[in-house]
């Protein structure tokens, strides 16, 4: 079951930490600064054991605006919110930053605390009520608990207990599904254990033994053990506040902002699509390509925001944009960000991320419109469908697709099984689950077809076009089993035709003009006249020097198909008919002598070792004879 946590909220020095430490005994100021200073730096952590008998994980956030991005990193993983609000100042900047921010990052249910309240007057505490109603009017806490309490005095604490021990008994505690993943707020060193990391795990769940990888620096390691609050404990679930000591892992090489999660189960990317909501509190349009921060988890990456749509972004209005990051990151579907100015730096809007790892998106297309449809209004299925058209040939493996969606295992084959099934989605690779789209599948063997016609009408004496060539058009020359899948669904209908290395469409035959038929003729006259003498390509070229070389280039693999000549190097070419002849003649001798060697088959021949050798080389591939040291023996099936 899991946890459920509460972030406090508010403007520096109005009694977050107090209010804790009221609560459950805990001061979560821990630093040497925090102590002098008086103010809260970094995050703070605390539980709270309720009468409804669950354990409330509590994360005390800095109110000072110059550690927004602090409490950034800590209001990324809560599930309640507390606003503070001290009596004797009312609403202030950070109040209404934060509550952006908590806005921005989809939490909805909270409650109020005014503290401080032994420090003013009774009307004026009256005043400042009506205030802060006015200021949270129309908003998800509207109607929200609002309790007037003294930290000094313990004055309210109880009732606070008591609302958050109703709130929560009414929270749903239900796991969420999928791999592990929890983004790091804190990393640490112990004498004697290595490195922990700390943080709220969004996702899944893990125990100690399991191997983990640091996100996206590529380091794996072991879980060596785990604790939440303090207690060591066998195994976490989504929501927990933990510890984790990882072994063999690099402490230094770990940072705020990584994310420790199941081996294998994010994409590094540096490009999002997202849907974004500029505040209205702005003051002036949001241009196109503006440099921020764009906060994810506890992550704050440099980035620029395209907006697809306009050039300009107005106050209050929501676009969708394209997110362009200058670090990797890895997210799910569904996951939040905030955006901060770059300088001056200041929370000016956020929202949710619909995509990782999306294609690069042209401004002003009608496509991108469709896209952020099915983003909004499509389920699971539809968004796996778009993320495979969007990969194009390259496809998806079954796990980057799982990773880019957020779904896995069981549920994800569950998924896809009707779209597999219907041929939605082609499965061109069962060893490595490489997935493609139909339309992309489709769009290739057109492709194919398509080369195959265009080079037929502009060679049409030559018999096809190799594999070779045509994948490296239409692929440029990656190895691709996509490719491989077409060709043998497109020979299965009856489409193309394979024969050796060249392809060629189904009803393409070579028909030869009168004049080509001529020097077809001619060609074939010079060769069965040579005998086994014939001239080598070169003399072919000089013999019939008034023609085009493409066209006697070109008659020879004529020939060749129609079983009038056979290649038997790339020089010569000899008359079928004289090589039939010369086969029996030498199968024949063999029979009777039991072998043959090279001197004997010139004195067979009467031939030079300029064509002699060759013949041999050929009868030996064409499986005739059989070489063994000097001498040719029959082969076994002679």
């Amino acid at each position: 079951m899991r946890e459920i946590i509460l972030g406090t909220a508010g403007h520096v020095d109005h009694g977050k930490t107090s209010l804790v430490r009221a609560l459950t005994g805990i001061d979560t100021d821990r630093l040497k600064e925090e102590k002098k200073r008086g103010i809260t730096i970094e995050l703070g952590f605390a539980f709270l054991d309720l009468p409804c008998g669950h354990r409330l994980g509590i994360i005390d956030v800095p109110g000072h605006e110059k550690f927004i991005k602090n409490m950034v990193a800590g209001a990324s993983g809560v599930d309640l919110v507390v606003f503070v609000i001290a009596a004797d100042e009312g609403i202030m900047p950070q109040t209404r930053e934060h509550f952006e921010i908590c806005r921005l990052l989809g939490v909805d249910k909270g409650f109020i605390v005014i503290t401080k309240k032994d420090m003013v007057e009774a009307d004026w505490l009256e005043l400042v009520e009506e205030d802060v109603r006015d200021f949270f009017r129309e908003t998800f806490l509207d109607a929200a608990p609002l309790l007037k309490v003294s930290s000094i005095t313990g004055e309210g604490i109880d009732e606070v207990k008591t609302v958050i021990d109703s709130l929560v008994s009414r929270c749903d505690f239900t796991e969420a599904h999928g791999p592990f993943r929890l983004p790091v707020d804190r990393v640490f060193a112990m004498k004697g254990f290595g490195a922990v990391v700390t943080g709220t795990s969004v996702s899944g769940r893990i125990q100690a033994g399991d191997d983990v990888e640091i996100f996206p620096a590529r380091q794996f390691g072991k879980v060596r053990g785990l604790q939440c609050h303090g207690r060591s404990v066998e195994m976490v679930e989504a929501g927990k506040r933990t510890a984790i000591n990882i072994q063999g892992v690099d402490k230094e090489r770990i940072r705020r902002g990584n994310m420790l999660i199941t081996p294998g189960c994010l994409d590094a990317t540096y490009m999002l699509d997202a849907r974004f909501l500029y505040l209205s509190s702005c003051e002036r349009p949001l241009k196109n390509r503006t440099r921020v921060r764009v906060h994810l988890g506890t992550a704050e990456i440099m980035g620029r925001l395209v907006l697809l749509e306009d050039e300009t972004l107005a106050p209050g209005a929501e676009a969708n944009v394209q997110i362009l990051l200058e670090e990797p990151v890895g997210v799910w579907p569904g996951d939040r960000y905030v955006v901060r100015s770059y300088s001056p730096v200041a929370t000016i809007g956020g929202g949710v991320v619909y995509a990782a790892s999306p294609r690069k998106r042209r401004r002003f297309r009608a496509d991108n419109q469709e896209a952020f449809a099915v983003y909004n209004e499509g389920d699971q299925k539809e968004l796996a469908l778009l993320l495979l058209r969007d990969s194009g040939y390259q496809g998806l493996t079954l796990d980057e697709l799982g990773g880019r969606i957020g779904v896995f295992g069981n549920r994800l084959q569950k998924l896809l099984k009707t779209s597999i099934s219907s041929s939605q989605i082609i499965v061109v690779d069962s060893e490595r689950k490489l997935l493609v789209s139909r339309q992309r599948f489709d769009a290739l063997a057109q492709a194919v077809i398509d080369t195959l016609s265009r080079y037929h009408q502009l060679n049409p004496l030559k018999t096809g076009l190799a594999k070779e060539e045509i994948r490296s058009r239409l692929l440029g020359g990656r190895e691709s089993k996509l490719f491989q899948a077409v060709l043998a669904s497109l020979i299965k209908k009856g489409d193309i035709v394979a024969e050796d290395s060249l392809l060629r469409m189904a009803d393409h035959t070579v028909v030869l003009q009168a004049d080509e038929q001529q020097v077809q003729a001619d060609m074939l006259a010079l060769y069965k006249k040579a005998g086994l003498t014939p001239p080598t390509y070169k003399e072919v070229l000089h013999h019939f020097a008034e023609l085009a070389p493409e066209l006697v280039k070109e008659m020879l693999p004529v020939l060749i198909k129609e079983g009038k000549l056979v290649k038997v190097n790339e020089d010569l070419y000899f008359y079928q008919g004289h090589l039939d002849k010369l086969q029996d003649d030498l199968v024949a001798f063999i029979k009777r002598e039991g072998e043959i060697d090279a001197p004997r088959f010139k004195e067979l021949t009467c031939l030079t070792r300029k064509f002699s050798i060759p013949l041999l080389e050929y009868f030996d591939k064409q499986k005739v004879t059989l070489r063994v040291g000097d001498r040719r023996i029959l082969r076994d099936n002679r």
